[in-house]
């Protein structure tokens, strides 16, 4: 039997030769061990804020979003990198040169989608596009978008990230 598996049986259990610690044992002789783990209620909030891709930078410019406001971060396509603040009732996007948010690509649409503001909420609305507007990875013709989500205009990635003043309130009450 190779060393890793004599460490690592198929029980997935550890299990020394000499050790005999008086700890309970299951009837395979693995030891039972219990464990709690505590996390304080602001755990949601600090989780969708962990995201492996993003940069410093783009920490801080998240955490001062004022209230009623919302950032969009290019992950994937042309404009990589790029930011786009939502801090207006309607804003609009797609290749049409008037759009709010103007994303050069032939996969997107003139009039592609529109982000609505509701207070502190952001819903997302396709505006019939070609090639459709996916929110997580679905296609959606509406959709309300959460903290950390991902949305899809042609070949373009974002992740939408919400006013931490807001997500803050909404775990206060």
């Amino acid at each position: 039997m190779a060393e890793h598996d004599e460490k690592y049986p198929a029980t997935g259990a550890y299990t020394p030769g000499a050790v005999d610690d008086g700890a309970p044992t299951s009837g395979s002789g693995d030891r039972e061990v219990d464990t709690t783990l505590t996390f304080g209620e602001d755990l949601g909030a600090a989780l969708a804020a962990i995201d492996s891709d993003v940069t410093a930078e783009e920490h801080e410019a998240i955490a001062a979003l004022p209230s009623g406001s919302a950032l969009l971060i290019v992950r994937r396509g042309p404009n990589a990198g790029a930011r786009f603040l939502l801090d207006a009732d309607v804003t609009t996007v797609g290749r049409h040169p008037e759009a709010d948010i103007f994303l050069d690509d032939v996969t997107v649409s003139r009039r592609h989608t529109e982000f609505h503001r509701h207070g502190t909420a952001f819903e997302i609305r396709d505006l019939n596009s070609l090639n459709g507007t996916y929110f997580d990875g679905v296609r959606i013709d509406k959709a309300i978008l959460r903290d950390a989500a991902e949305v899809q205009i042609g070949k373009f990635r974002l992740t939408f990230y919400a006013s931490r003043i807001d997500l803050a309130s909404q775990l206060g009450s």
